[in-house]
């Protein structure tokens, strides 16, 4: 790409040069040759003429004037007749290097307003044609993965918005049976209020999730490190999510290098391990284990979580971590999240300078989260 610039650079300076030489030429031709041509002759005795009709002067009076004005004059005369040529080429000149200005504004409008139009520019601006190929491509693709995203997020809002009712409806319905029923048996009675209980929890699911939405794009997330034991950091997170587990009869195993300490966001990392280890939890298959691994070495520090499961298709994992996006396509409401929850852990731990992956094969499904050394991690991501 430097050369072409190079090459046109060369290409415009010669332009610059062959002006200068063509000025030369009219000058010389014009001022000096043409004094001795018939055009020379002509010249003169049109002048002498006009001074006669003007002046009133004999001819040979004005002859011998206007030969002393030339001769007295003549530095003057081919100033003024080289500053002419030069002007009239130069602004000639001028005009095609505008003309450039002019073609790659045009090719910019075109990229905004007509991208589905291919560019096109004089063969003297090709990699700056490539280059604007090129925007044109990225900003069509951001502009449809914008649109996706979009009606993703609408689709969503509306099922979330449906599936609030679901819970809405009977929490209503067995608190009016309670209040109806003031000498219900003990039994039924906790029965139904647990019933209830869990019902008002996945309301309180479901509500979030609305927050997670509308606050996704608004929030700057920004790090409040401290050093941090992530061996008893992580057992926590699988303590805390016991019950959770318990639901699908899967247990959660912690494999974490002892004295294993990082610098990072206790709150932002403590939702980017729950997130995970609750997809986990709702891809994995009942009555299954769910490891959570972590190592240190190499002035690098990783975290795997393992669970076992349906594998998950490699197109589907390349999207897993895209807002919105969801791997189990059925709207199922112990499954179907938001799809925020992947894409948040990935941008938590981008913030951190880490990166977070994926893999999945017939038994097992991973994700894989690794930090870099201390002092190497992004401060803000915005």
């Amino acid at each position: 790409m430097k050369n072409e610039y190079r090459r046109f650079r060369k290409k415009i300076l010669l332009r610059a040069f062959a002006v200068f030489i063509l000025a030369s030429a009219v000058w010389y031709g014009v001022f000096s040759l043409a004094a001795q041509s018939v055009l020379g002759t002509l010249v003169t005795e049109a002048a002498v003429q006009l001074l006669v009709y003007v002046r009133g002067m004999t001819y040979k009076e004005a002859e011998e004037l206007f030969k002393s004005m030339v001769v007295n004059n003549k530095q003057c005369i081919g100033l003024l007749g080289c500053i002419v040529s030069v002007g009239t080429l130069f602004v000639i000149a001028v005009s095609r290097m505008t003309a450039y200005l002019s073609d790659i504004s045009s090719a910019l409008d075109q990229v905004e307003h007509a991208p589905e139009a291919p560019v096109v520019l004089p063969e003297e601006l090709l990699s700056l044609t490539g280059q604007l190929e090129e925007l044109k491509g990225e900003l069509l693709r951001r502009e449809k993965e914008a649109a996706v995203s979009e009606q993703k997020k609408n689709e969503l809002v509306a099922y979330l918005a449906h599936d609030l009712r679901t819970p809405l409806t009977s929490v209503v319905a067995y608190l009016t049976m309670l209040e109806n029923q003031p000498d219900m048996d003990p039994s039924e009675r906790a029965k139904y209020t647990h019933i209830t209980l869990e019902k008002a929890l996945r309301l309180e699911e479901l509500i979030n999730e609305f927050f997670d939405i509308t606050k996704f794009n608004l929030q700057d997330f920004v790090l409040e490190k401290q050093e941090m034991d992530l061996s008893i950091f992580l057992e926590q997170i699988a303590d805390e999510n016991y019950g959770m587990l318990q639901k699908k009869g899967m247990t959660c195993a912690v494999d974490a290098q002892e004295g294993l300490m990082i610098e990072g966001d206790p709150d932002k990392l403590a939702r980017v391990f729950e997130n995970l280890l609750r997809n986990a939890a709702a891809y994995g298959s009942e009555n299954t284990q769910i490891l959570i691994q972590a190592r240190g070495g190499h002035g690098r520090t990783t975290i795997v979580f393992t669970n076992e499961g349906p594998q998950i298709p490699q197109k589907k994992l390349e999207m897993i971590f895209e807002r919105f996006y969801r791997a189990d396509d059925s709207r199922s409401s112990k499954t179907g999240g938001s799809g925020l929850g992947l894409a948040i852990a990935k941008q938590v731990v981008e913030l951190h300078g880490g990166t977070i992956t994926a893999a999945s094969d017939q038994k097992n499904t991973r994700f894989i989260v690794t930090f870099p050394p201390v002092g190497q991690e992004k401060r803000i991501l915005r």
